[in-house]
């Protein structure tokens, strides 16, 4: 029970803190969102727990939100600005797994506390790039599809009342593609082939339930913006 309750907090602090700089800082927030998800996703897809009586890595909470950024930019500004989002974070798993391949290749100073964090941070970043290569052919193909799909709804079912089906629609098949991609590419071979079929279908499941649960901070989003509560804060203005 205790894992399951801080899933359930970490999905409240995720979801919470993309309407708080969304909120604080607008479009600009939701880009600034994108690195941090990203690269805690990917920290955390090594934590392998128990959740619901499964096995699942976590990282998905901080996945989805991706997905829950990409489409608020969506929604509310346009599909260019949501491909730009994608494209930052392309770039912040690709330089992440560059330099943290240079960090951990220094040699470590000879003291037995230093020694044990270096080992500790190598024994994350060593095996990264393999998980960079997976995040980065998952993320582009799923965000891609995840974005054309939103417009493709979009135009089926224009109506402010049917953000749902756009954002359901779009993300749950995204993480479906997502998740195979990725799983395939980082973790074969790592684990026996019955936790990895396992490991699949309950990531979706998890992912499944995130993407559901994403649905009303959409609409909260957009309300936000049609009543003009949101600060669109421009670069220039945080120097």
């Amino acid at each position: 029970m205790r894992n399951e309750l801080l899933w359930f907090l970490l999905l409240v602090v995720n979801f919470g803190s993309i309407m708080y700089v969304y909120k604080q800082y607008g479009k600009l927030g939701l880009y600034v969102w994108v690195p941090i998800s990203t690269i805690l996703a990917n920290i955390q897809v090594f934590l392998l727990v128990d959740l619901f009586g499964f096995s699942t890595a976590l990282g998905n909470i901080m996945y989805a939100g991706g997905f829950l950024v990409t489409d608020i930019l969506s929604e509310n500004y346009s599909e260019k600005d949501a491909k730009n989002a994608v494209k930052i974070g392309f770039f912040t798993l690709a330089v992440t797994a560059v330099i943290m391949k240079i960090a951990i290749s220094f040699v470590p100073t000879n003291v037995e506390a230093g020694l044990k964090n270096f080992h500790s941070v190598q024994l994350i970043f060593d095996f990264m790039p393999r998980i960079m290569i997976a995040g980065l052919a998952a993320y582009g193909v799923s965000q891609t599809h995840d974005i054309w799909a939103y417009e493709f709804w979009r135009k089926r079912f224009p109506e402010t009342k049917h953000i749902w089906i756009r954002n359901n629609f779009s993300t749950m098949v995204s993480q479906l593609i997502d998740n195979l991609v990725f799983t395939v590419i980082a973790f074969y071979g790592v684990y026996p082939k019955e936790v990895l079929i396992e490991m699949y279908w309950v990531t979706y499941f998890m992912k499944f339930i995130v993407a559901a649960l994403d649905t009303p901070f959409v609409y909260l989003a957009n309300s936000m913006k049609r009543k003009g509560q949101i600060r669109e804060v421009k670069l220039e203005e945080t120097m």
